[in-house]
């Protein structure tokens, strides 16, 4: 089956926020073909190298489906008008976290792509919407997109589908990641699951290993929110 995009969108580090940190989260959409590399399209910028970008999260994708929840959970709002509203660079429809599994192979145009992880929200998004705790509401929705590696580079056009090639952990939807990471934060049987998943990159595998350590969730507080806080024990 074929998902023809909505819109693929780059965009370049600018300026972002009150404190005006550097960002790439204002995408715009392109009108032709794009080049895709190891990691990402030609043309897009991340403003953290070290949270966002990399070979584990080169291209991130956001439903277009969840658009009118958003919509209907906060109003209507300008960035939800068009797609891009997340800092997605690929928007379709038909495509969820229920149905879109870790491990799924895609066609891309000339590219191929593999789901490598979901997204962790930031506060950036709060800014985004000038919404306080938006960040926290993607997050506890699990409304929260994905992102892909590259598997073979190519260019990709705005009229293109994803066409799925290969399932290779058809049992783990992203929803039961998202399950796992923020509602049975520690049950062990899952996260051992988890952790033993090849597919994965490190850093979640090592979270994993860390909460069957230590009985603890790890604060989320400056991801969220842009403050500290104390670590979540296991009855947070």
């Amino acid at each position: 089956m074929a998902f023809p995009l909505k819109a693929l969108l780059v965009g370049t580090v600018k300026p972002f926020g009150p404190g005006g940190v550097p960002s790439g989260i204002a995408k715009q959409p392109v009108a032709g073909p794009v080049h895709l590399g190891r990691e990402g399209f030609a043309g897009d910028g991340q403003g953290d190298r070290r949270h966002h970008g990399g070979p584990d999260k080169a291209v991130h994708h956001y439903p277009f489906d969840h658009y009118a929840a958003w919509t209907q959970e906060i109003g209507p709002h300008a960035v939800l008008e068009q797609p891009g509203a997340f800092g997605e660079n690929l928007s379709c429809a038909g495509m969820t976290e229920a149905d879109v599994a870790l491990g799924d192979v895609f066609r891309l145009g000339g590219a191929v792509v593999e789901v490598s992880q979901g997204r962790q929200p930031c506060f950036k998004l709060n800014h985004r919407f000038a919404v306080t705790d938006m960040a926290a509401r993607v997050q506890r929705s699990g409304r929260t997109g994905w992102y892909y590696r590259i598997l073979e580079e190519g260019r990709v056009a705005p009229g293109d589908s994803l066409v799925r090639l290969e399932r290779r952990a058809p049992d783990w939807p992203l929803q039961r990641l998202w399950r796992v990471l923020y509602s049975d934060r520690l049950a062990r049987d899952e996260l051992s699951a988890m952790a033993a998943l090849p597919l994965l990159p490190e850093s979640w595998r090592r979270l994993a290993e860390r909460r069957l350590t230590t009985g603890q969730v790890e604060n989320w507080n400056r991801r969220l929110f842009g403050t500290s806080g104390e670590s979540q024990g296991a009855g947070s």
